[in-house]
């Protein structure tokens, strides 16, 4: 992984210079030789540079090669951060590259935030999933090894970075597990490397298929009945505040590591995609890592659902009743709507035996969602606008943003069985986002218990590549989460 040091000593002559500049503002810097500095002045007057964000200007002199990234009007944390990512891109085939950490015209962030941002972005940025390549080129591999952050105080900074490392250590994670193929990734594979974290402090309890059954997970057991693997929950627990009883925060994740639709079959095309349909645990996951190495001073427990979802001749089938934990019977309508079935069954457990403030479960749940927002926002459903509030803060901070999209009563009604409590799916095939929340809402003890559903279907999968996030899972929520849990 990309090595990043503070340090306010000498810097090797082979690292590249980079240097960020607000748009407008005139360049100077004491970093550089006279001779430098005339020469990156010229460059910039002749290719009119401004500084406007997401522009770079590229000089090569005597003493080495220099950047000038353009930050925008006013940058903020995430421009920043968003940097740090674009510049991985820039240094591909530089092995070492130093930034000169300096006031910005127009930025309220001090030198110490400019270089923990830019650092972060960096980190996540950087991330690769390449462990599956044999025959990969060297030439197709960065070269890029370290980045050196010129600064004062460079302890302190170090020191004060550990946050942004450890968040940053969480999403790398994450995107690992969603990235890892279903035939690796299975339920008993991701139980056990969610039990391996138990060395950063944090709680871990695995349920097998037997304590499974003894518990009632009716709706869960359900959805793995036609697949040959065995599904697992896991929970987790982050006692930040060991002298408080209740949990700040739950926190429930559908873990569907591979999933065919079971009877309902999905089509063939696309359906390889389905191996990330555990991203909401993953998520979970990640998120609780990232507390216990932040050493979060708070109490959150987390649970994931582990299964497949498989045709078989044991799957249940289209028409079938099951009872859920909660003693609610769910008419199954369709097959390929598991993951609520999961998500339920693990929120009443969650509910039974832990005092949460306030609830939140994250799934890759519908495509009705991703079809009305695409891939810019995460459906938000919550039935508390203190909390959707919260969230949606949290989203435009981290840029991973959230769009409330409604509950209510007449969506709710749609969800009523002519022979049992609740069926899986809505007759009606609009709106499916807002009747699959409502589904899962029926499943709160509490009925005004403090939740939300966080509907990721649209955002799991980056296609093109952005700076903060290359091709492959994006991981999404886990900087969110992260900010809303420790505000």
């Amino acid at each position: 992984m990309l090595e990043i040091v503070f340090t306010d000593g000498r810097i090797g002559a082979k690292a590249v210079k980079i240097f960020g500049l607000a748009e407008g503002a005139k360049f100077n810097s004491a970093a550089l030789h006279s001779d430098e500095l005339a020469l990156v002045k010229k460059a910039i007057s002749q290719a009119c540079f401004n500084g406007k964000k997401g522009t770079f200007i590229e000089v090569f002199g005597a003493q080495g090669k220099i950047i000038v990234a353009g930050l925008g009007e006013k940058p903020d944390a995430l421009g920043l951060q968003e940097l740090g990512g674009s510049l991985v891109k820039k240094l591909f085939k530089d092995c070492v590259a130093c930034y000169y950490v300096e006031n910005i015209k127009g930025c309220k962030l001090s030198p110490e935030e400019i270089a923990h941002n830019v650092a972060f972005g960096l980190m996540i940025g950087s991330y690769r999933f390449d462990k599956y390549f044999t025959r990969k080129k060297q030439e197709d591999y960065p070269s890029l090894e370290q980045v050196i952050f010129k600064v004062k105080n460079s302890a302190k900074v170090s020191e004060d970075f550990r946050d942004f490392a450890a968040l940053g250590n969480a999403v790398r994670y994450g995107r690992d597990l969603c990235n890892e193929p279903s035939n690796y990734l299975t339920p008993e594979v991701f139980a056990a490397d969610i039990k391996r974290l138990e060395y950063l402090g944090l709680e871990v309890e695995v349920l097998g298929k037997k304590e499974l059954e003894e518990e009632e997970f009716g709706l869960l057991l359900a959805v793995a009945q036609g697949s040959v693997l065995e599904p697992k929950v896991a929970v987790i627990r982050w006692r930040g505040k060991p002298e408080q009883e209740e949990y700040d925060c739950g926190l429930v994740g559908k873990g569907v590591t591979f999933d065919a639709g079971g009877i309902s079959i999905k089509p063939s095309n696309g359906m390889w995609d389905m191996k990330r349909d555990m991203t909401g645990a993953a998520v979970v996951v990640a998120s609780l890592k990232a507390l216990a190495l932040q050493k979060a001073s708070v109490n959150v427990v987390g649970i994931v659902g582990l299964v497949e979802n498989m045709p078989d001749g044991g799957a249940i089938r289209p028409g079938d009743v099951v009872t859920s934990m909660s003693g609610q019977t769910v008419e199954i309508l369709n097959t390929d709507a598991e993951g609520r079935l999961v998500l339920a069954d693990c929120m009443w457990y969650l509910q039974k035996n832990y005092n949460v403030r306030k609830l939140a479960d994250i799934a890759t749940l519908t495509g009705a969602t991703m079809r009305a927002l695409g891939s810019e926002y995460a459906g938000l459903f919550t039935n508390n606008d203190k909390l959707a509030a919260h969230l949606i803060k949290a989203g435009e901070e981290t840029g991973e943003k959230l769009w409330r999209l409604p509950l209510s009563k007449d969506y709710d009604q749609q969800m009523d069985s002519e022979i049992a409590d609740i069926r899986n799916i809505s007759t009606n095939p609009n709106a499916g986002g807002s009747t699959a929340a409502c589904f899962l809402q029926r499943f709160l003890k509490v009925k005004h218990l403090p939740w939300a559903h966080l509907d990721i279907a649209g955002v799991d999968d980056e296609t093109k590549g952005k700076p903060l996030c290359p091709k492959g899972a994006t991981a999404f929520g886990i900087r969110l989460l992260n900010k809303f849990i420790r505000g």
